[in-house]
C-alpha cells in the first residue's frame, strides 16, 4: 500500500478506500490505501466521474471503464499494461505466457504489473503466476494479496 498526501477523492469499497489521483481532464493513479483511511468526496467532476465507474464496476464486474487515462511508464511497461487491458473478465494469464507473447520475461512482466499506476482499470489482478496468485501492487502477501482475491472472485460473476 502506498501513502500519498493529495487525492482528489478517497473511495469506499467492498475490501477498502482506494486514493484517487486525476487532473480535471485524465486519471493518472489510484492507490489501495491502509484499512481504516478517512473517506474524501470528489474534488471536481472528474473524479466524481472516476468513482461513479470505479462504484458501476464493483456493482457489475461486466463495467467497461470509459475513461482517459495518463500513464507514465517505459515503453516495456505500456506494452504489457496494455495487454493487461486485453485479457477478459473472468480470465487470467500467467506471467510468462505475456512475457512470451510479449517477447519478455516473466520478472519484467511482473515488475510491470507491480507498477502499473490505475490497478482495477488496467487489471493486473488477472495476471497471476504459475503456481498461484503471484503478487500484487508489490507485494507478496497481507491485504493487498486479498484484494487480489476480492477482484478475481468478483470477475468470476
Amino acid at each position: 500500500m502506498k501513502s500519498s498526501l493529495t487525492y482528489q477523492a478517497k473511495l469506499a469499497t467492498p475490501f477498502g478506500v482506494l486514493g484517487i489521483h486525476c487532473t480535471a481532464e485524465v486519471l493518472t493513479g489510484i492507490e489501495f490505501l491502509a484499512p481504516g483511511t478517512s473517506l474524501q468526496a470528489p474534488a471536481d467532476a472528474f473524479s466524481r466521474k472516476v468513482c461513479e465507474q470505479l462504484k458501476a464496476y464493483f456493482a457489475d464486474p461486466d463495467f467497461r471503464f470509459n475513461l482517459p487515462l495518463q500513464l507514465n511508464g517505459t515503453a516495456h511497461q505500456g506494452k504489457v499494461w496494455q495487454a493487461m487491458c486485453a485479457i477478459p473478465r473472468g480470465q487470467t494469464r500467467q506471467y510468462g505466457e505475456l512475457a512470451k507473447e510479449l517477447s519478455s520475461s516473466a520478472r519484467a512482466v511482473g515488475q510491470a504489473c507491480g507498477a502499473n499506476p490505475i490497478p482495477i482499470v488496467i487489471p493486473c489482478h488477472r495476471v497471476v503466476s504459475k503456481t498461484g496468485l503471484g503478487g500484487f501492487a508489490n507485494h507478496s502477501e497481507g491485504l493487498t494479496l486479498d484484494i487480489k482475491r476480492w477482484l478475481l472472485n468478483h470477475e468470476q460473476r
